[in-house]
This record gives structure tokens, sequence and C-alpha cells, in this order.
């Protein structure tokens, strides 16, 4: 017996009657025994114990029912997430014609094992990495662009001069194949940015679109170079389409060194 019930059963012979708290009021008229109090607290412990089963049966059922609001985002999370990772290998797939897509001028000339469109654009992109640059020109924006100059090569291959293509027909496939290519990306803002930085370049529309630029004439009379000193070839035709073309002193000075160097293998 609580001590509650203790206190009341001690005062049943003076009540002739009391407010049971396990009924809905009063009940008149009626005498206390010891056996009414010991049934109220046997009463009130069942109903306590009752309430704990109820409590637990709420709780597994709000654990183990209807999948929350959150395994809902994850799924969602995670179907996005396959999706992106299916459009980046698509177009890392479709990049990696610029590796075995050989360049063209190399080519034409009779060079054994020429560098691929993807060689090109490396080491272009090592030189925006390393150039010492004004302080109103981005080096990242640069390397970005350096990587995706000619990016749009994987699809229509290396077009040059030499084979015929006029350059407004050339720009037109180009666009068309960079469009492809941001599409196959699946949009958003990485192939936003591809496609900015290639029209920048195209257009030589910034400081950092002119760097780049140099870097690729400079990047070919290097080449043009290593392979005159290499395969004892002649190659002279390609310093010659880039000789005062040059449109900031970065590309200026290193042209300027590789000629030089040229010159003093010659004598």
């Amino acid at each position: 017996m609580d001590v509650s019930s203790r206190s009341l059963w001690r005062k049943s012979y003076l009540l002739p009657s009391v407010l049971c708290s396990h009924c809905s009021g009063i009940v008149p008229f009626r005498w206390v025994t010891r056996r009414t109090v010991r049934m109220a607290s046997l009463s009130s412990s069942a109903a306590q114990s009752a309430a704990i089963p109820d409590a637990a049966a709420s709780s597994s059922a709000a654990t183990h029912g209807a999948p929350s609001s959150s395994a809902a985002t994850d799924a969602a999370a995670s179907s996005s997430s396959e999706a992106s990772a299916s459009s980046a290998i698509d177009f890392l797939s479709l990049c990696h014609r610029l590796k075995t897509t050989k360049r063209a001028g190399w080519v034409r000339k009779g060079v054994q094992e020429p560098e691929s469109v993807a060689d090109h654009m490396y080491r272009m992109s090592v030189m925006a990495l390393i150039a010492d640059y004004s302080p109103d020109i981005d080096r990242e924006r640069c390397i970005k662009m350096a990587l995706v100059h000619d990016i749009a090569e994987a699809i229509v291959g290396d077009i040059t001069p030499s084979d015929g293509v006029p350059k407004d027909e050339k720009s037109r496939r180009e666009r068309e194949a960079i469009n492809h290519m941001c599409n196959l990306l699946g949009g958003g803002s990485r192939a936003k940015e591809m496609l900015e930085l290639w029209m920048e370049y195209e257009e030589n529309s910034s400081l950092e679109a002119k760097v780049v630029k140099d870097f690729d004439k400079v990047e070919m009379i290097l080449q043009a170079l290593e392979y005159e000193q290499e395969q004892g070839m002649n190659l002279d035709e390609f310093f010659q389409s880039t000789a005062g073309k040059f449109q900031t002193d970065v590309g200026k000075a290193w042209a300027l060194e590789i000629t030089s160097r040229r010159r003093k293998k010659q004598e």
C-alpha cells in the first residue's frame, strides 16, 4: 500500500464519502474500507503498467513505420548522384578521343609518333600554371581555359588551315560540338563554365584569352623544335606561321627564347 492509500485508510472512519482519484466524481454515502483502498491502489498500479507498453508501441511504430522524410531525401540524393556520375563518365569517355587524335600538322609533315591533342592541351595547362603574370591576369582562369580550348576536337577533330575549311564553318562545327559536350555533361554550373571559357578563348575577348592564345603558339613551336632535334626534320613553316603574332609579354619572351635556341642549334 502506498503512502496516499495508507493515509486514506487511516481517516476512513471519519468520512461518510470520499473523492476517489480513480472515479469520475464523488461516491455519496459510501464508507471507505481497507478493501476499497487496497483495490484503488491496485487499480492505480495496473493503469501505470498498461501505459508503459502503449508508449513503447507508439515509439516502435514511429521508428519502424512509414519511411521518414530524411530517408526519402537520401534516396533522391542518391538517384541524383548516380545520374551525375553517369553523365560525368559519358563526358570523360568522349574526351578519350583527345588522347587518340593526333595533331594534324605533325601528321601531314610525316612526324613519327606525333603528339595527340590531349598532349598539346596538357603542356599548355602546365605553361599556364608556371608562367609569371602581371597582377591583372587570373592564373586559375588561364589554366582552365588551356584545358578546354581544344576540347571540341574530341568530336570535330584537329581542323587546320591546310584542310581548306572556312574559318566560319570551322567555328560553327566546334560550337556545335562544345554545346553537345556540355549537354552530355548534364548542363549545370560546370558545363556553363566550360562553355564560357571556350567562347572567351574563341573570341579572344580577355587578357586571359590572349595569354592562352600565345601559349597555343608557344607550345606548337616548342614541339616543332623538339621534333627537329629528335627526328632531324625542318619544320620552319611552323615558326614562320607564328612570327610577330604574339600578344602578351610572357608569350613574346618565351617565343624569343625558343627561336634563339633554334638558331644556336642551326649554327
